[in-house]
Parts: C-alpha cells; sequence; structure tokens
C-alpha cells in the first residue's frame, strides 16, 4: 500500500512538473507584444511581429488569388506549434531568387539542397554545389523526398503558383517545416528586394538585413532622381512573341515601375492588371512602330534571329535603329540566365541599367549588369 501511494504521489508530481512547464511555455508564447513600429515599408507579402519571447513571421498571399494567412512562431527552442527554432542552421529553397538573399547574409552555407541545381549562377553557391555541400534534389515541382528526409533540413522555403502544393504538405507530414516565400507576388522593386527581411528572421540577422536593404532602397531611390534630370522621356516597348502571343508588362506590373523609375515613355503604362498583357503582334506594331527602344525581345539573343522569328520584328524602328536590349546573354555557368536569379534582390542595379540604356549621358561611367544592346 505504501509503495503504491509513493508511486501515486511520484506520478502527480510528474504530471504536476509537465503541466507547469506546458503553462510555462505557453505562457512565454502569449507573452505581450513589444511595441515596435514594423520595418517593413515595402513589401505587401509578409510581416514581422515581436513579442517578449519569440517572433512571428507572418506570410500573405503566399500565391496567386490567395486569401490565407500563414503565422510562424520563431523562437530559440522548438516549443510552440508551428514553432521554428531560429537561427535556422540547414535549409533548403527552391527558387533561384532566394540564392542571391542567402549569400547578401553570408548564410549560403546554411543551404543543403537545391531542386535543378543546373538553374543556380552564382559563383559563390555553385562552388558548393560542386564541392558536394549542395544536394540536388530533383524537380522543384517534385522534390525528391527520399533525399529530402536523409538531408533533414530544418526549414524548407518554397514557392507556389496556386493553393494546390501537395508536395509540401507531404515534406510538412515528414517532420520537416515548410514556409511558402512569395517575393515574386510584389508589385514593386523594391518590395521584392525587402524580402531580404525574410530570410534575416529566419537567420537571426535582422539588422545586417536591414542595413542591406536600406543601401538598396537608397542606392534606387538616387538612381531614380539621377534618371529625372533628363528633359527627354524616350518611348519603350518590351517584350516579344511566344507561341503567336506578344507578352508585355502592363502598366502596374513591377517591370512597367522599373521604366517608370527610368523616366521613360513606356507605351502600354496606362494599361490595366499587375501581370502580363497578351496581345497580338499587329496591335503591337501599330502602337510601337515607332517606339525608340525595345527592351527585352523575348528570349533573341542578336538582330539575326529577331529578323528570322518574324517579317514585323524588323520594321520597328527600334530594331531598324539597333535599339534593342535583352539580359539573355549574361549566364552563369551552367546556362541559368543571372537576371532571373539577381535582379529581384538589386533592383537598384536593374534601374541603373535601364538608365544607361535610356539616358546614356547620365551614367557614362556606369557599365551594365544585365542587359546588352544586341547586335
Amino acid at each position: 500500500m505504501r509503495f503504491i501511494t509513493f508511486r501515486l504521489l511520484i506520478t502527480l508530481l510528474f504530471f504536476s512538473i509537465l503541466i507547469s512547464c506546458k503553462n510555462e511555455i505557453k505562457k512565454g508564447l502569449t507573452s505581450e507584444k513589444i511595441n515596435t513600429k514594423s520595418s517593413i515599408k515595402y513589401a505587401s507579402g509578409f510581416n514581422i511581429e515581436y513579442f517578449e519571447t519569440y517572433k512571428k513571421l507572418i506570410v500573405n498571399a503566399p500565391y496567386q488569388d490567395s486569401k490565407e494567412t500563414f503565422e510562424f512562431i520563431l523562437t530559440g527552442i522548438n516549443s510552440a506549434e508551428k514553432g521554428i527554432k531560429t537561427p535556422v542552421n540547414s535549409i533548403v529553397v527552391t527558387s533561384t531568387t532566394h540564392i542571391p538573399m542567402l549569400e547578401l547574409l553570408n548564410v549560403e552555407d546554411k543551404l543543403i539542397g537545391y531542386p535543378n541545381t543546373d538553374y543556380i549562377s552564382s559563383k559563390k553557391t555553385r562552388d558548393l554545389i560542386n564541392s558536394g555541400a549542395i544536394k540536388e534534389l530533383g524537380n522543384e515541382e517534385s522534390i525528391n523526398t527520399e533525399l529530402l528526409l536523409d538531408l533533414n533540413p530544418e526549414l524548407v522555403v518554397g514557392f507556389s503558383l496556386n493553393s494546390n502544393n501537395k508536395m509540401f504538405v507531404t515534406i510538412e507530414k515528414l517532420g520537416i517545416p515548410v514556409i511558402l516565400n512569395g517575393d515574386w507576388l510584389e508589385e514593386t522593386p523594391l518590395g521584392r528586394a525587402e524580402w531580404i527581411k525574410f530570410f534575416g528572421v529566419l537567420f537571426d540577422k535582422e539588422k545586417l538585413a536591414d542595413s542591406i536593404f536600406n543601401e538598396i532602397e537608397k542606392n534606387y531611390l538616387t538612381a531614380k532622381n539621377i534618371a529625372l534630370k533628363s528633359n527627354i522621356k524616350p518611348s519603350i516597348i518590351s517584350g516579344g512573341l511566344f507561341k503567336d502571343i506578344w507578352n508585355l508588362p502592363a502598366g502596374e506590373s513591377f517591370e512597367a515601375a522599373f521604366l517608370n523609375d527610368a523616366n521613360t515613355d513606356y507605351l502600354w503604362v496606362n494599361s490595366a492588371g499587375k501581370g502580363s498583357l497578351s496581345l497580338n503582334i499587329e496591335n503591337v506594331f501599330e502602337k510601337g512602330k515607332n517606339a525608340d527602344i525595345w527592351i527585352s525581345p523575348s528570349f533573341y539573343s542578336n538582330l539575326t534571329e529577331i529578323e528570322k522569328a518574324n517579317d514585323l520584328y524588323s520594321k520597328f524602328k527600334a530594331f531598324t535603329n539597333k535599339e534593342v536590349f535583352s539580359f539573355v546573354n549574361k549566364r552563369g555557368e551552367k546556362g541559368g540566365i543571372i537576371y532571373f536569379e539577381l535582379a529581384p534582390a538589386r533592383p537598384d542595379l536593374v534601374l541603373k541599367d535601364l538608365i544607361k540604356i535610356a539616358h546614356p549621358e547620365l551614367l557614362k561611367d556606369y557599365k551594365f549588369t544585365f542587359f546588352e544592346k544586341l547586335k
């Protein structure tokens, strides 16, 4: 009887301690919010809130037409539902746009896996791939989950075009946390670049992320003001044919914002929409045949390819005057286009390129980062 009573007391004491610990954790995760102003200035897709004992990363609309909001508790311990321990020491990302963010924060060595590594252009990260430090995970739409499980990263940062993301659900069921990154949905160049703060909070490098972004913002706004010194606004057409459809930026898109900030007259600036417009070549020719400059003519790498692709192409004034500029020839070791990887993180360099194209007299000593004049 005494033995039973003693064992009962030990059991009660164990549950008392367990409940007490849970209450302490719960108490910590319901602590008061620290009244600090959000550091997010341009991005609409995420926010960061600070509490006494943890941080909350909020991702708004991580895919097109999403009405969901995802919240993640970031703590120094593995204690909360949907909780993620920070700083993250091993990560898998799924978009090349994430690579420059990691490199700017000096945490590229935390990347242990990536789908379709051939798309990565940065020499810094390519060296890690070539050394075997970053493993190939197959296709971004169907990651090799067996290999992912062997790697066992602390976090996967994914992106999804819609709510049908069964692969990420499977990854979460394996016990690996997933956060969807919606940087590609931002509608302004600086909004996209500000997602470095998203990665900053994951690696406990908020101050460094803020400092890097502030410098990019400063460079961008300085360049924008330089562009305004010109009284000439050259007219611009953009895009080209893909399967008989001419795709070009809509007037409210981030590409149109670039062209506006470069002090140019983008001919479709007043069109509605935040994505792209799909037009036929006759309509584009009617409106843009006398445009001064042609930016990003699909994936053609030289003027000869453009001329052979369609009879109307060579009749554009910009083509005749050889004022055609593209970023497709600047590629990494494995053929990945550097613009697609680096441009979202460095909109200041994109803007300078566009100013150099439209107003070369304003940036005489500047050399292109992404674009070049096609020959």
